[in-house]
Formats: C-alpha cells, structure tokens, sequence
C-alpha cells in the first residue's frame, strides 16, 4: 500500500465502514440491510483504488447519490435507517468530489521558522 494515504480517501474510507458496521448495528429491513452492508463495501474499495486512480473518486460520487436515492427506493422498517443511508450518503457524495490532498504535505507558501 502507498506510503502517504490522502486525508480525503481516508474520509471515504471511513464512511465505507461506518455504512457497513451501520448495517449490523440496528434492525434494517433486508434490502436496506443488504444494501448498506454491499454499499459499504464498495465505497471503501473505490476509495482505496482512488489512492492509485484519482478518477476512481467518481465511483464514489455515483454511489454516494445511489446511497440517498436508496433510503427512499427501497423498503425500510426505520427512520434511523433512512436517515443514516441520507447522511452517510451526502458525505461519500461530498467527499468524493474533493481531489486528493496528501495530508504530509506542506504548503510552499507556509511560514518558515
């Protein structure tokens, strides 16, 4: 694995295992269960693979929306699952959009000293 993770590849990283750990953590109805956990999956591969291929953030963008879209689309026994498949998606939705920023780097124009 690369040596320097980006801040916001790691973001995504997080919220692709947050969604997955969210699917076990409540009652879902099975397809928002199954929908979260395979969700959650994916947006943590995509975001590793934006680590080499920065074009691979727009998977994410695209899963982000699916995510969203799905909290309404598919059936689901709980307001805390809607809104937790809303809020989580937003994010990966938001963060995928970010280029990547190396997190050691520093800005040439900082002061010195």
């Amino acid at each position: 694995m690369r040596d320097q993770i980006t801040a916001v590849r790691a973001i995504n990283v997080a919220l692709g295992v947050w969604l997955f750990v969210s699917a076990f953590a409540w009652q879902h109805a099975y397809a928002q269960f199954t929908n979260a956990w395979v969700c959650g999956v994916l947006c943590t591969a995509f975001a590793v693979m934006a680590l080499w291929v920065s074009a691979a953030r727009h998977l994410n963008t695209a899963l982000g929306i699916w995510v969203v879209l799905s909290a309404w689309v598919l059936p689901s026994t709980s307001t805390l699952s809607v809104w937790n498949s809303v809020i989580t998606g937003i994010a990966i939705f938001a963060v995928s959009l970010l280029p990547a920023v190396d997190v050691t780097t520093t800005p040439t124009n900082a002061p010195r000293g």
